[in-house]
């Protein structure tokens, strides 16, 4: 840590290409970490090459931009960075189409009133049914939500990576209303997982508490990455259906 504290400093004071490209290799680990994430949400959309390009020029970006004086870690300021390049990029090749974004609220409302009517969760042949669905379109259409749910213009404004380090790299002040939000937030979260199954507890827990990747959750449970993914989408289904206007905090 020393020896990078030196490089840092060096390169702040003379901004050489040389130190850039070392600084840039000696936390290029990190950019695979957070594609490594953001694929069990996207990865079966986009290649995990291409969020790693994408990762790429968050991690080059937070280099120019990051201060070290600031008393904020690097990790942390780039993997928002990072996050947010990658998440801008994917909602820049724009296709998703409207109707598909018309169809997930229509999805979500159908899920909300099929568990209210029958006082559990639906199953998949409940909501296919009802849509006028086949099952697979159904599995289909859950992915499909999930990717929808990560880079989403208005979520993605919501979680804004740069919201979180404004220009003196201090974080915001949480102001009532926020606070009052979070609190909501952790009670109708804590219920909605309490009621899903034990491998999408899991699943959840893995990656959103332990910070997992997908390999890594895969490895921990014996099955495969599709299958986790799988799950992951699932879980998450069940999650957004419950959380409505909180859905932008789960992913920030």
């Amino acid at each position: 840590m020393e020896n990078m504290d030196k490089v840092w400093k060096a390169y702040c004071a003379s901004r050489s290409p040389a130190l850039k490209e070392k600084l840039i290799l000696e936390y290029a680990p990190l950019v695979k970490y957070v594609a490594g994430r953001l694929v069990l949400n996207i990865g079966q959309h986009v290649e995990y090459d291409d969020l790693i390009s994408y990762g790429i020029f968050g991690l080059i970006d937070a280099i120019d931009k990051f201060d070290p004086e600031k008393g904020v870690k690097f990790e942390t300021y780039a993997s928002l960075r990072i996050k947010g390049s990658i998440i801008d990029s994917i909602r820049k090749l724009d296709w998703v189409p409207r109707t598909l974004r018309q169809r997930n609220k229509q999805f979500e409302q159908t899920y909300t009133q099929l568990e209210e009517q029958l006082g559990r969760e639906p199953t998949d042949q409940e909501l296919a049914g009802k849509l006028s669905l086949s099952i697979e379109e159904v599995h289909e259409f859950i992915k499909k939500s999930l990717v929808l749910s990560v880079i989403s213009l208005d979520d993605y404004l919501d979680q804004n990576y740069e919201s979180a380090f404004p220009g003196n790299l201090t974080a915001p002040v949480e102001t009532p209303e926020t606070h009052m939000d979070k609190q909501e937030l952790h009670t109708t979260l804590t219920d909605a997982i309490s009621k899903l199954s034990d491998k999408e507890k899991q699943v959840v827990t893995l990656y959103y508490f332990e910070e997992l990747t997908l390999k890594e959750i895969s490895l921990i449970m014996g099955v495969s990455e599709s299958r986790i993914s799988q799950i992951h989408s699932k879980a998450m289904m069940r999650l957004q259906a419950k959380l409505g206007r909180h859905k932008a905090l789960l992913f920030s």
